[in-house]
């Protein structure tokens, strides 16, 4: 298993699932993965964190069928730099076509795709680069909520943590459900989130501030639920609604109606979440300004994929608790 890295590089993109799979080999006592961190040209790189590894040289490694290859992902300069290492570019295209699974994190999306190997593809990114990796490469269809995309061979990963997501799905179709659930529990991860999960709503509305006539405006909306539209909207930020919908698809790359259900859903996550899996959907369907449970259903299913049930059997409260116990008791 090959960490793809360079200077700069996010740690945690390529230490957090290089950690899955090591800990792979420690739950089952044999070394089902052998893991390396490679960089062109090998030597010492910095990391993001300004810790600095030791890297072996990737144009010296001879790629195998069995081997996944994982490409991490780092801020705007070090990216744009491999995405013009064309040695990397080069080795990467060369094992395509021999290993079992080539995969990226993150901003490591924009490698791949600088490779052509995405072209017609569907590919997640980090919620915040999703217009740029669709305007730079339009071949590819970018998938803006998934956590994590399979199509074939070809695996990515959307915003730093959700590597460790796509790696737990890996080592669960390598090894089973019970090895990779296991490695969550030791990771004490609550749950292990499918790949159809949707890029939760809450670092799109982070990103608008309170100074923001927007970002007052979405504060207003999560103490008013119930009440909360777009013409709403729109006045208490100060806006016509034609400027508000300019804005929001601007600022946060949706319409002010989704902007207001995807606050909806949050609340209903969260009241899940708190709450536990005995919480009536009617109930939660009110508090959370849908009026109705049939409503909330239908946003749960186009914003996460799955339906407020699946949801609560994952996320409630109750579940949560006894999982990873259950877990270790079965290892």
């Amino acid at each position: 298993m090959i960490v793809v890295a360079f200077d700069d590089v996010q740690t945690l993109d390529a230490l957090g699932p290089a950690e899955v799979f090591a800990s792979a080999c420690r739950r089952l006592g044999e070394p089902v993965y052998r893991v390396v961190l490679a960089s062109t040209g090998g030597g010492p790189r910095r990391m993001s964190s300004g810790i600095t590894a030791h890297t072996e040289d990737l144009l010296r490694l001879r790629p195998t069928a069995t081997d996944l290859v994982i490409i991490a992902g780092a801020e705007e300069e070090p990216i744009r730099a491999a995405c013009a290492d064309t040695a990397l570019l080069a080795w990467l295209r060369r094992a395509h076509a021999i290993v079992h699974r080539l995969s990226s994190v993150c901003s490591g999306a924009f490698v791949l795709a600088a490779t052509g190997l995405l072209d017609g593809k569907r590919a997640a990114t980090h919620w915040s680069a999703c217009d740029r990796l669709a305007s730079y490469f339009p071949s590819i269809a970018v998938d803006r909520d998934a956590i994590f995309v399979e199509d074939g061979k070809l695996w990515t990963s959307a915003g730093v943590t959700t590597g460790i997501d796509m790696a737990l799905a890996m080592v669960e179709r390598d090894l089973g459900a019970a090895v990779a659930d296991s490695i969550a529990a030791h990771l004490v991860l609550y749950v292990r989130r499918p790949g159809f999960q949707s890029q939760f709503s809450d670092a799109l509305v982070a990103q608008t501030s309170s100074s923001d006539p927007l970002g007052q405006a979405i504060a207003w909306a999560r103490g008013h639920l119930d009440e909360a539209d777009v013409e709403q909207l729109a006045h208490r930020a100060g806006l016509s609604v034609r400027t508000l919908h300019r804005r929001c698809l601007a600022v946060l790359g949706l319409t002010p109606a989704k902007l207001i259900d995807k606050l909806r859903v949050e609340q209903a996550r969260a009241l899940i979440a708190d709450r536990g899996p005995n919480q009536l959907s009617k109930t939660v369907a009110a508090a959370s300004g849908f009026g109705n449970a049939a409503r909330m259903q239908r946003a749960f299913v186009r914003q996460l994929g799955m339906a407020p049930r699946e949801y609560r059997s994952l996320h409630g409260g109750e579940t949560r608790r006894r999982r990873p116990e259950k877990i270790l008791r079965s290892t």
